[in-house]
């Protein structure tokens, strides 16, 4: 009887720590690894097409993760969407002036993220600057579209 509860207790044990490891990996692959949202200075950018990046997006340099997206809302004047970057404060006064942002795709899975490319200004970005050279997100299905079409003006009947 002794022999069987340790048993049980053991195997609920390990049931524990399998449950534990699940969430913990959930977090990773979602991004809600870490919560500090608050360090840092943010940078704005506009994207004529976000595709489909997120709030929580990693924003990189040379594939090192330097912030996240912070928010994104739509500039009804300019008909843009406006990215909100946190960048973190390890990297003040590394940004040049004419640094761009590109959109790209990564994984299997397709997150999104914002990729930098540092320029060469002596002056640097700072919070609440704006990014000015961007390029936005490559949508598939629009790319499907026209080579679909283009393909269909070659071919026409006689």
């Amino acid at each position: 009887m002794q022999h069987s509860k340790m048993v049980t207790t053991l195997v609920g044990f390990f049931v524990f720590l399998g449950i534990g490891g699940l969430f913990f990996l959930a977090m990773q692959v979602s991004n809600l690894g870490s919560f500090d949202n608050t360090q840092g200075y943010l940078l704005q950018a506009r994207f004529e097409n976000i595709g489909g990046l997120k709030p929580r997006s990693p924003v990189t340099v040379s594939g090192v993760r330097i912030g996240r997206v912070s928010a994104i809302f739509y500039d009804t004047e300019a008909y843009q969407a406006v990215v909100e970057m946190r960048i973190s404060s390890n990297y003040e006064h590394t940004l040049p002036e004419d640094t761009s942002a590109s959109i790209y795709t990564s994984g299997l899975l397709g997150e999104q993220y914002i990729g930098l490319e540092p320029g060469g200004a002596d002056a640097f970005l700072k919070d609440g600057d704006e990014v000015e050279f961007t390029q936005s997100a490559l949508v598939l299905e629009e790319i499907i579209g026209k080579f679909l079409f283009s393909k269909a003006d070659e071919v026409k009947p006689e």
